[in-house]
């Protein structure tokens, strides 16, 4: 049967190997020229609890030939590896969805501690859905008993049959998961044939039982002609740093300390040493950004990652960069907080503290992604910001998007914007080193060695002109409005903010960062359906694109969504107070649905 998009959701516990499962089936669905969208959904503990609802690990992916906006409100297909995993998301499922169940983890033990009263395979709690409750276990275990592996080892092979049925489920081919062991287990070719043997079961468990009478075809969606490859947006982010050093024609520098849910970003940079990008792993998160900060004075492309707390630690460094007029790319990839709050979670938590959040008057850039490929170009686009402008640069991503995967199609280094930092490297008597550009209001940046050149910046007040420390009244006022009108200057430089539903006049949905394609796919549905409704997505933040009034003042109702408690919103009302902001948020460390948004605008839209 030909279906145009489907929803598949992996759960079980940390340990079952979900997150691999999950991340195999959408490298394999990529390869098919799906299009995709993942949300990738594990506890923050290193090992929770065995066989709890606090312990399940899950792996949402929605693949389609049109209509992929976000991984889905509900899955069609639920892999439940044990109760808890049933139990975590049995509330969420659609009527008639199909469930696959390891039957051999259903023992009494197993279904107490999921906080069942009884068997949901045998009391009616599953009446509605359509019900596989196959032996998974005991199977997999049988299919690599030749190899003599021990029990442990074997058991954790089930992943693999689980993918290898819903492989067969979807008419996917194994190809590209049996060279993913070829490559991976190289060195262990028992573990390898044991992943080989249980995945191939899997299939043909699905090809032989009579409990499964359909198997499913999603068809390639269609796509501009190029090469893809599947991303997540934290290795997106990673590539749109070396893109821009190479174009800037300066050498990348990283330094960082990890932390969840930005540490892949670091890890992806470590394995393209061919492309000069030097990383260094700091002690702490106040090193790391130091060492960029010396990093950006000695000419490198500087960047640093962290997460919401980390960001909390750098903040007087950040102020330092602000003082220098150093470019330097601050990474943020959002999580629940506050303190160390919810590490795996998405949230949207940290835009007040990135346009504000530091001592003095401290002007930054803030640019946020929106989906995980978009990472690449924004991480471009903040490194060039910061080497034209000479300041920092806040580029804020989410859990949501650093983790989550999408087809990206691999651009060529000819075709991206030109980047030109505002280097000075001949000698000029007349130079100092807060001399500016009047366009601009930038300062030159200026190699350490140069010849004649030589200067001192540092985070005591300077003076307007010459770098010297300055406690001067009048100075200190100039260069803080100077600083303040630099940052200001840059929505010159800009696109104009745009906005989808041109013929819209009642209700303009706002959104930003990576809650893009739900938002888009919710106020499409409802365009779809007649409804007077457009959407403005933020890229650009601080500064905001200067036509954001003109668009804000084409309707008569304007709803901020976002993943926190109203930031947005809150920045909004203090940049432009003359217009009214509804809010709709959600502080539960999930995306939204498209469900919930489409009710709230219908109810909005009603009012008129």
């Amino acid at each position: 049967m030909i279906v145009e998009s489907a929803v598949i959701k992996f759960a079980g516990d940390s340990g079952d190997g979900i997150q691999l499962a999950g991340t195999l089936f959408t490298e394999n669905v990529a390869l098919m020229g799906n299009a995709i969208a993942t949300f990738p959904d594990f506890p923050s503990e290193i090992r929770a609890p065995q066989g709890t609802v606090a312990g399940v690990s899950g792996f949402q992916i929605h693949f389609g030939t049109s209509g992929v906006h976000s991984p889905g409100d509900a899955p069609d297909v639920l892999v439940a590896m044990n109760p808890a995993a049933l139990k975590a998301n049995i509330h969420a499922l659609k009527a008639n969805c199909l469930i696959i169940v390891d039957a051999d983890s259903f023992g009494k033990r197993d279904i107490e501690k999921a906080g069942f009263d009884s068997n949901p395979l045998e009391d009616g709690t599953l009446e509605g859905y359509q019900v596989i409750a196959a032996p998974i276990t005991s199977l997999t275990k049988a299919s690599v008993a030749e190899l003599g592996l021990d029990n442990k080892s074997a058991d954790r092979c089930k992943n693999m049959f689980t993918l290898g049925l819903v492989l067969w489920l979807f008419n996917e081919s194994l190809d590209s998961t049996l060279r993913y062991f070829e490559q991976k287990f190289k060195k262990n070719p028992v573990i390898e044939a044991a992943n080989k043997k249980a995945l191939n079961a899997g299939f043909n468990y699905g090809l032989n039982t009579e409990a499964i009478k359909t198997s499913f075809t999603v068809l390639p969606a269609p796509k501009a002609s190029g090469t893809y490859r599947n991303m997540t947006g934290n290795q997106a982010t990673a590539w749109g740093f070396m893109a821009a050093a190479e174009k800037a024609g300066r050498p990348l520098f990283l330094g960082s300390y990890p932390i969840t849910p930005a540490t892949d970003i670091m890890q992806e940079l470590t394995k393209h040493k061919w492309s000069g990008a030097r990383v260094f792993q700091a002690e702490d998160e106040i090193a790391g950004i130091c060492s960029a900060i010396g990093a950006a004075f000695a000419g490198n492309i500087a960047v640093t990652t962290t997460s919401g707390p980390g960001m909390a630690l750098k903040t007087e460094a950040i102020g330092l960069a602000v003082m220098t007029e150093l470019p330097i790319v601050i990474v943020d990839v959002q999580r629940g907080g506050p303190s160390t709050g919810l590490p795996t979670k998405t949230e949207q938590s940290d835009l007040m503290q990135a346009i504000w959040g530091r001592n003095g008057e401290s002007p930054v850039v803030v640019l946020s992604a929106g989906t995980p490929s978009d990472c690449f170009d924004w991480a471009y686009e903040a490194v060039r910001i910061a080497v034209e402008h000479m300041t920092p640069v806040f580029l804020l991503t989410e859990s949501y998007l650093g983790n989550g995967a999408e087809p990206w199609k691999i651009k060529k280094l000819a075709d991206m914007p030109a980047i030109t930092p505002r280097t000075l490297a001949n000698p000029d008597p007349a130079w100092k080193p807060y001399s500016r550009d009047e366009e601009k209001l930038a300062r030159y940046w200026v190699i350490p060695g140069t010849a004649a050149m030589q200067h001192r910046i540092g985070g005591l007040e300077k003076d307007e002109c010459t770098g010297c420390v300055s406690t001067n009244p009048q100075n200190h006022e100039k260069m803080v409005k100077i600083r303040k009108e630099k940052i200001k200057k840059i929505e010159n430089y800009i696109p104009l903010q745009r906005y989808k539903g041109k013929d819209a006049k009642k209700l303009l949905v706002v959104g930003w960062g990576g809650q893009f394609g739900i938002l888009m796919g919710a106020v499409k549905e409802l365009q779809e359906e007649g409804k007077d409704l457009a959407y403005a997505h933020f890229n650009y933040i601080n500064p905001l694109p200067k036509n954001t009034a003109e668009v804000f003042s084409k309707f008569e109702k304007i709803i901020v969504c976002e993943l926190n408690d109203g930031q947005l919103a809150k920045y909004l009302r203090a940049v432009m107070p003359q217009f009214q902001y509804e809010q709709y948020n959600k502080i539960q460390g999930l995306p939204f649905t498209v469900k919930e948004l489409k009710e709230k605008f219908t109810q909005l839209l009603s009012e008129f």
